[in-house]
């Protein structure tokens, strides 16, 4: 069906990042364990570090996993914007380049609730 507006339509984000109150969207998505539908999405400061978001929220976000116990975060492939990269744990996320709505994912070598044992 057409739609015929009266007048100019001007869309007006709600998400930009002067919305959050000094804190901003960051989607973190674990490859390869499917009992997370979705990327998961934190709401965190940009000041935070990247260890900190590791050791907290994602940390417990990732607990009902079978193999969330034996993660070893030393181990882990990331990868942001698609590319392979190695965060520095210390630095914070804008230190690390982690921006407002960023997607960042991980894999876990050896770990992979999808497929069966052999």
């Amino acid at each position: 069906m057409a739609v015929t507006s009266l007048k100019e339509y001007i869309g007006v984000p709600r998400d930009t990042v002067a919305n959050f109150n000094g804190k901003q969207l960051v989607y973190v998505s674990w490859d390869h364990h499917l009992l997370f539908a979705a990327p998961f999405l934190l709401c965190i400061p940009p000041q935070m570090t990247f260890r900190e978001m590791v050791e907290g929220p994602l940390t417990a976000l990732t607990q009902p996993d079978p193999d969330a116990k034996n993660i070893d975060w030393s181990k882990v492939e990331w990868m942001k914007s698609n590319q392979a990269w190695v965060p520095n744990f210390g630095a914070s996320l804008a230190d690390n380049g982690i921006g407002h709505k960023d997607q960042i994912r991980m894999r876990t070598p050896n770990l992979n609730s999808l497929r069966a044992a052999a």
